[in-house]
């Protein structure tokens, strides 16, 4: 039992250890986000709601269908519902009853109605695909962050490298004492300076991989691994202009074609309130049945003879009449044979006509019209902002673009110069403030390098997420 525990932990740990430490593809982060994201599922319950709601709308057209039982005890003086008349007795009664109605005119309330609730199901839908889309975006920006803070962190450890072999030159150096030991103390000092360059670099990449986590709502691990595959490329900037920029982004995204669904919708919205302004046609059709548990009805026993007081004068002798005469016995009716034949039924037209109703309905228009505005300008500021947007997307990401290919320029020169300060100093010609200016000019500039490449991705990105081309 032992072995069967260890290996059991052994399996545990070993699964455990293998899910912290796989590699996640842009693809698999995005999806992971999309699946666990809160705000996706609430918008998903959002569009259901919609989709609800437009079911309703046309479920309205239909007629309704309704059944009514109804059992009951009558004491002291009541109706019997059987005879209609006054009894002073206890009674027990039911009715039963099944009813269907169906508007036949209503000023087109109903058919706007659904084309109200129809666009806004679709804009739900739209907004839906929004919220995924700007989550992607957020986790394609943190995942370039990663590698960013990635390709730092590798840039800190080699400036840590080449530290610490010139740091072993120069102590050998020093032990046979051809320098002078501030040289020495300059070059440990400069391998602190990027040992610290290493730490901090750590720690922004724990921090953008924490980041990344939250976006797709799964637990933090310092082991997280992303691919850099087809990640790194640098791509010529956009050639169109951001006036064709924006002409593409309102085609294409779904934040602003749910807006203006949403102003269509409250168009139809207002006509279907002007709708019950107009009169109301329905039609009602009622079939009913009632017992009473008093109803009786009279049952022929026999016909016999009996002396009236009448007579007849025959003869000059009064003779009484003798008449026929039926005998009855009360007896109660069944239930079912009440049910049978107690059954009713009706049919009506019912024409309602709206003459004064406290001004709801009237209100109920204004409001529509002020929601209806609300929402035009609503869609207006949506597509301001948009514009603007790319606008100053597209301004940074040529800047950026600029900004990259200056500073590949420069990281070629300041290479060139500090192999020169290099070779100098290991000549014992040049100073150690000269070998370290040349080393940190040198350093910056590959940081900086890697800033401006992974900044000219994010913009690009970005770009590519107003044209509809993220993926």
């Amino acid at each position: 039992m032992k072995r069967v525990y260890f290996i059991f932990i052994l399996l545990f740990f070993s699964t455990f250890s293998f899910a912290q430490e796989r590699i996640f593809s842009l693809q698999e982060c995005i999806d992971t986000a999309i699946k666990n994201s809160i705000e996706v599922r609430q918008s998903v319950l959002l569009t259901k709601t919609s989709a609800i709601n437009h079911n309703q709308s046309k479920a309205n057209l239909l007629p309704d269908l309704n059944g009514i039982v109804s059992h009951g005890i009558n004491r002291g003086r009541s109706i019997d519902p059987f005879t209609n008349s006054f009894v002073n007795q206890k009674i027990s009664y039911a009715n039963y009853g099944i009813g269907s109605g169906l508007v036949l005119f209503n000023g087109f309330s109903f058919r706007n109605t659904i084309r109200q609730a129809a666009l806004a199901y679709d804009a739900s839908r739209l907004e839906l695909q929004q919220e995924k889309d700007e989550l992607t975006l957020s986790v394609i920006l943190a995942y370039l962050q990663v590698l960013n803070n990635e390709d730092l962190l590798e840039v800190a450890r080699q400036q840590v490298d080449v530290s610490k072999l010139q740091l072993e030159r120069i102590e050998k150096l020093n032990k046979q004492g051809a320098i002078d030991p501030p040289q020495l103390h300059e070059i440990i000092g400069q391998l602190k300076d990027n040992e610290l360059g290493v730490i901090d670099n750590s720690n922004a990449l724990e921090l953008s991989k924490l980041n990344l986590a939250r976006l797709m709502n799964i637990s933090y691990s310092a082991k997280i691994k992303l691919e850099r595959t087809g990640i790194q490329e640098i791509p010529d900037p956009p050639s169109e202009e951001s006036g064709v920029l924006y002409s593409k982004a309102i085609g294409h995204l779904a934040g602003i074609k749910a807006a203006g669904l949403r102003t269509r919708s409250n168009e139809f919205a207002i006509s279907a309130s002007r709708g019950r302004l107009f009169p109301t046609l329905s039609f009602h059709s009622n079939l009913n049945t009632n017992f009473s548990s008093i109803a009786t009805r009279d049952l022929l026993l026999g016909t016999t003879e009996i002396t009236t007081s009448n007579y007849v004068i025959i003869n000059g002798t009064q003779v009484p009449v003798i008449a026929k005469q039926n005998n009855y016995i009360s007896s109660k009716i069944n239930y079912g044979s009440q049910l049978n034949n107690n059954i009713f039924s009706n049919l009506a037209l019912t024409l309602r006509i709206p003459l004064f109703n406290s001004f709801q309905a009237r209100n109920q228009v204004r409001l529509a019209e002020v929601q209806h505005e609300s929402a035009r300008l609503l869609e207006e500021s949506v597509q301001i902002q948009l514009r603007q947007q790319i606008e100053e997307a597209h301004l940074l990401l040529l800047n950026a673009y600029k900004r990259y290919l200056v500073l590949n320029e420069q990281v070629h020169a300041f290479k060139e110069a500090f192999r020169a300060a290099e070779i100098r100093f290991n000549a014992g010609v040049g100073t150690s403030i000269d070998y370290i200016l040349a080393k940190n000019n040198y350093d910056r500039s590959n940081v900086n390098l890697v800033i401006a490449r992974y900044d000219f991705l994010l913009r690009r990105q970005v770009i590519n997420y107003f044209t509809g081309q993220v993926n």
